[in-house]
């Protein structure tokens, strides 16, 4: 796919692995182009797959359950998509593990596809262009893993993209408690204590988390599993891979995944005016953007981006 080609989601499916890869660095080097918006919205109305937001400190053992996820659902046929966000090289500002070598998938396989996207300077644990990668590749992906850089008190952007948010907690570090004061148990629709094989520590850490998960959860009807896996033994993964689709379930069911994907559009439009303009250029439009169309979420970041500049120009 030339530059100057079309981008469509049609042309891009049918181009494979090296399309897809194309049209990635086309949104980052892009951004903003009609084009571009034209695609991205297109992309996210023919949204397809379930986006799995997976986070958690480093070493939890986030890359080694990224890789069990992509083996199972292609051992049944489904197709996966990974967006993995690495802490950002400070010379370079690209990824640091950008060659992910900690997946194992077999570069032939055209049912998987992993692109790594360097954090930058943003805080909530995805990097600016992860948003357009992570629409794209659900039109045209069955399954998108997004395994973002880390969770903390400002790391909870993931919650904006994922249809099912799993955190990974690491017992007997300290972790969980730092978690629960930070409100991150606001956030997850399951939850993995990794390390089972540590005993004790490890179901401790399976009590302090659901205890945390009654006082900061609010009741919407779905109750967070807490699950003790080990990746090396190889033990409770089905039943986490269970819950996760037990959660795609819930969210199928009536107008769920529906309003939760419009609600995370109207984020983005807020958090784009933000990012671009400051908090200053956000005041210029907050009691306006209950007026903006979730449906074209990117047309509408172009739209009201203009209309903060004007407005900030007039003074």
């Amino acid at each position: 796919m030339a530059e100057n080609d079309a981008l469509t989601i049609e042309t891009i499916r049918a181009g494979g692995k090296r399309a897809l890869s194309r049209a990635l660095s086309s949104i980052e080097t892009r951004d903003g182009r009609p084009e571009i918006i034209r695609l991205l919205d297109e992309a996210a109305a023919a949204a397809r797959g379930h986006v799995l937001g997976l986070t958690g400190p480093p070493g939890v053992g986030k890359s080694t359950l990224t890789d069990t996820l992509i083996r199972h659902w292609r051992s049944v046929g489904e197709t996966v998509g990974v967006i993995a966000v690495d802490p950002s090289s400070q010379i370079t500002q690209g990824a640091l593990l950008g060659d992910r070598t900690r997946l194992k998938t077999d570069p032939e396989d055209t049912g998987v596809f992993v692109r790594s996207m360097a954090a930058r300077d943003r805080l909530g644990g995805l990097s600016d262009h992860a948003l357009g990668a992570v629409v794209l590749m659900r039109a045209i992906y069955d399954h998108v893993i997004v395994e973002s850089v880390g969770i903390g008190q400002s790391e909870a952007d993931i919650a904006t993209v994922a249809d099912t948010v799993l955190l990974c907690i690491q017992p007997g570090s300290g972790d969980s408690l730092q978690f629960m004061k930070a409100g991150v148990m606001e956030l997850p629709d399951v939850v993995a204590v990794t390390k089972a094989d540590l005993g004790d520590s490890a179901r401790r850490a399976v009590a302090d988390v659901e205890g945390a998960l009654t006082l900061a959860r609010a009741d919407d009807g779905w109750r967070v599993p807490v699950i003790l896996i080990s990746a090396a033994a190889g033990t409770g993964l089905d039943v986490l891979l269970s819950a996760v689709g037990d959660h795609a379930e819930w969210l199928s069911k009536g107008e769920r995944l529906r309003d939760s994907r419009l609600s995370q559009a109207r984020q983005w439009i807020g958090q784009a005016i933000r990012s671009r303009f400051g908090t200053e250029g956000l005041k210029q439009v907050a009691g306006d953007l209950a007026s903006a169309d979730p449906a074209e979420p990117f047309a509408e970041i172009a739209r009201w981006g203009d209309t903060v500049r004007k407005r900030l120009a007039t003074g």
